[in-house]
């Protein structure tokens, strides 16, 4: 793939290869923690090995030049480094220019601009964290270029978040760019978004495989939704802060949130509250699960973080929770559940090994027949974070 990318390049750009640089950034895929990011909770992901490859070579001036072949109708964009503001325009290019900005933001000066070319290969929609690969390959890219040595991989995923969070307007929590800086081939991440200290857990899946269905289902007004949530559990916790000393729903075990659940003042915040508390326990049961080697317990767990997604914090549909439903019905099916911010999108199944067809077939089938939709799947392994080829 490096020489492919390097052959594009020069198509695009012309000019020695002498200069040019490839690298990736991967995807990823969250097993179980939905939801618990901007919560002060843990997630559980880990990188894949489809992600976004990226080339860069340096210029003698300011200017910068953006090109990806996933948009190829935008041609090159081309714009100078003191004009990297925001414009709709400029579509994908936005979120590498909020990279570039945000780095100058925190005293990392662009000081001669770049050649950029760039190849996504993670269908667009997934929840595979397209955009967070995006940027973690840009931030990979201006530290080896401008030769910044000091701004660590988990810098650059918290640069990343603060593009999504300043630059492009998404309040998104730290999950996506993190996985694509520091995932492990082999290996998911349990992650304490809170403090950011994680740990690397095997993910031994000898006779099993990780398989994510693509519901077709296209989300709408999942934004307005996506805030709606961070409000209700932002609201709950100012009312739980009334009675006990904490910073975060993600500090609270299970036991003591039905304590004080009565704080809270809304039915509803409570359930948004109660899925931030029981997905949080859920994670960390989850990865211990898998330091034991119980997959099979693993797979309950994610199969109760659906339906808490589904009753609690009620982001399921119709869609989601068919898929997972005819999952559930295949022997051979460890676990299932909806993944992402919901509304469509995605599921993620743990498969055995023997019942791959079986579920690619059946589910498939069963799916279109009472949706009309006909769904994608793709079987993904783990692979590891962001890196220079």
């Amino acid at each position: 793939m490096k020489q492919q990318v390097i052959d594009k390049f020069l198509d695009i750009y012309g000019g020695p290869e002498q200069g040019i640089k490839v690298y990736f950034a991967p995807g990823r895929v969250n097993l179980i923690g939905e939801h618990t990011d901007y919560n002060g909770g843990h997630v559980f992901p880990c990188a894949i090995t489809i992600g976004t490859y990226a080339a860069a070579r340096k210029r003698s001036d300011s200017m910068f030049r953006f090109y990806s072949l996933n948009y190829p109708e935008l041609g090159v964009l081309e714009m100078p480094l003191e004009d990297l503001e925001y414009r709709q325009e400029d579509g994908w290019a936005n979120y590498s220019k909020g990279v570039i900005a945000t780095f100058r933001k925190k005293n990392y000066p662009v000081r001669r601009g770049l050649d950029l070319f760039y190849y996504g290969e993670i269908p667009k929609g997934l929840g595979l964290g397209s955009s967070a690969s995006l940027e973690v390959v840009t931030g990979l890219i201006l530290r080896d270029m401008m030769g910044y040595a000091d701004v660590s991989m988990v810098d650059i995923s918290l640069f990343a978040q603060l593009t999504e969070n300043e630059y492009i307007g998404n309040r998104c929590g730290i999950m996506d760019p993190f996985t694509s800086a520091m995932g492990r081939k082999g290996n998911a991440l349990l992650l304490d978004t809170s403090d950011l200290s994680y740990i690397y857990v095997p993910l031994k899946l000898s006779h099993e495989r990780i398989i994510i269905t693509n519901s077709k289902k296209a989300r709408v007004d999942v934004e307005a939704e996506y805030e709606k949530r961070r409000e209700e559990c932002e609201t709950a916790l100012r009312e739980l802060q009334q009675v006990i000393s904490i910073r975060s729903l993600g500090e609270l075990t299970a036991e003591v949130f039905e304590e004080v659940q009565e704080m809270i003042k809304s039915p509803v915040r409570i359930r948004r509250a109660r899925h931030a508390v029981t997905e949080n326990q859920r994670t960390i049961q989850a990865a211990e699960a898998l330091e034991k080697g119980d997959i099979r317990e693993f797979g309950q767990l994610m199969n109760a973080s659906h339906l808490s997604l589904k009753e609690d914090y009620e982001v399921s549909c119709r869609e989601l929770d068919i898929l997972v439903e005819e999952a559930w019905n295949i022997d051979g099916v460890l676990g299932s559940r909806m993944m992402g911010a919901g509304f469509g999108g995605c599921t993620v199944s743990i498969v055995e090994e023997d019942a791959v067809n079986e579920f690619i077939t059946k589910v498939g089938e069963n799916y279109k027949e009472k949706t009309g939709l006909t769904p994608e799947f793709y079987v993904v392994v783990t692979g590891n974070g962001a890196s220079v080829l």
